[in-house]
């Protein structure tokens, strides 16, 4: 992930090549999920391009969340699984306090010739410059001072509305620019859509997150806002799946991303320091 130029925003180096992820990362009551992922990512893809000296564009990626991710040491381990002269697969395990926290894989491919097609045109609505900026709860979500969030319709996170659905223009506070890594945090930046059902917080952790993203990412990475939507396609015993968007400004479709999560009951307070 690019990591410039606000150091804050970055993971310190610890011993031995592990990192510890800033507080100013964290989500309820660990580092925010798709930030991890993005971490996950660069991690196969810099044992990739070691490997091979070749940058090839990351198609899809997989991440299973086994633990809540703290500020204490944590390390990446990447392994090759296949190499192809097209497509290579990776995985990856994260460590942190000698327990696994996360597991994940990654698929990268050439581009190439072929067929274009698109089912999913940009929302109709307003540009980011006439969207009022939305500020979440610091101690529900710490990380979304990185961001600046304007909501694209009037469905709020916690507004007590008829459709889990929430819409916002996003981007980077310091304006980094949207690759892959950049996408994966943005896939995951936005409240659980059943927020917009709700008055009343709940935890909604995710306990596993797919993003896919499309060939705009080819040649060079979007930069400024992204459009992002997430919603509830389904809840029910406990458990609900989210679907999230991310279109650029010119309405180039960027990733999509599902999550499976975990609906729990009653709302523990998290306490920053």
């Amino acid at each position: 992930m690019t990591m410039t130029p606000n150091t804050e925003m970055s993971p310190r180096l610890a011993t031995d090549g592990a990192i510890c992820i800033t507080p100013s990362w964290r989500s309820w009551d660990g580092a925010q999920g798709g930030y991890v992922a993005a971490l996950a990512l660069t991690a196969m893809r810099d044992d990739l391009t070691g490997r091979t000296g070749e940058h090839r564009p990351v198609r899809a990626l997989g991440a299973h969340f086994l633990a809540p991710v703290d500020e204490s040491p944590l390390r990446f381990t990447a392994t090759a699984l296949r190499e192809g002269r097209r497509t290579s697969m990776s995985s990856v395990i994260a460590v942190q306090g000698g327990a696994p926290v996360l597991t994940g894989s990654a698929v990268f491919g050439r581009g190439g010739t072929g067929p274009g097609y698109d089912d999913l045109p940009v929302p109709a609505v307003p540009g980011w410059y006439a969207c009022p900026p939305l500020t979440l709860p610091r101690d529900l979500a710490a990380f979304a001072a990185h961001l600046d969030i304007r909501p694209a319709t009037d469905a709020r996170p916690l507004g007590g509305g008829e459709r889990a659905e929430l819409l916002a223009w996003i981007r980077f506070i310091d304006r980094r620019p949207l690759d892959a890594e950049a996408l994966v945090v943005l896939a995951d930046a936005l409240p659980p859509a059943l927020f917009a059902l709700w008055t009343v917080p709940r935890p909604v952790p995710t306990a596993e997150l797919t993003v896919h993203f499309t060939d705009a990412l080819d040649v060079a990475p979007a930069e400024g806002w992204a459009l992002v939507r997430i919603r509830t396609e389904h809840a029910g015993s406990g458990w609900a799946i989210d679907d999230s968007t991310i279109w650029s400004t010119s309405g180039r479709l960027l990733a999509l991303a599902r999550q499976a999560r975990a609906v729990r009951h009653g709302f523990r307070a998290v306490h920053q320091d």
